[in-house]
């Protein structure tokens, strides 16, 4: 008999630590999976749409070797809040704004998702404006309602969080 106890405690004991194990694997998956590779931005605001609505919950991979015109970033701003915009030029371009309409290297930029006309911004950048390498200049696609690249200019790399790569309807 005291055997036969004695098996059920160890039984338990270890079900007990294999919990405990299995408890922190997950942990630190969920650490390594959210702190090195992916992350969750909200949107706020209206800047976004109608790409984009007001707290919708976005998912973005920090890995991206290069990003390209038209990735949706979540990007710090130099106020220190985390905004969602997109990627209008990248290093080496040249932006310009004229007649409402953005042109990137001389060509009018294809942009079917934006509303309303692209301005410029007094007290913003002066234009035409060049990006300098390992930087983007970003916009959100409400161009009236968009603090963007037009206030602060290009952003760099190690203002971005990361690209955009899905999104899920509003969290209110």
């Amino acid at each position: 008999m005291p055997k036969r106890v004695l098996k059920k405690y160890d039984g338990k004991k270890q079900g007990w630590l294999h919990n405990i194990i299995e408890l922190i694997i997950i942990f630190l998956a969920a650490f390594i999976l959210f702190h090195f590779i992916v992350g969750i931005s909200f949107v706020k605001g209206v800047s976004m749409y109608p790409t984009l609505h007001n707290n919708e919950l976005a998912f973005y991979t920090r890995i991206v070797p290069q990003f390209e015109r038209g990735d949706i970033l979540s990007v710090k701003m130099p106020s220190g809040e985390y905004y969602v915009k997109r990627v209008a030029a990248v290093g080496g371009d040249t932006v310009d704004i004229k007649n409402g309409k953005l042109y990137v290297n001389g060509e009018e930029a294809d942009e079917p998702y934006i509303i309303g006309e692209t301005k410029k911004k007094s007290g913003g950048v002066e234009f035409p404006y060049t990006v300098e390498e390992g930087k983007v200049f970003v916009m959100g696609d409400n161009r009236g309602e968009s603090k963007d690249s037009r206030d602060f200019g290009a952003v760099i790399r190690k203002q971005i969080r990361g690209k955009i790569w899905i999104y899920i309807g509003r969290i209110t």
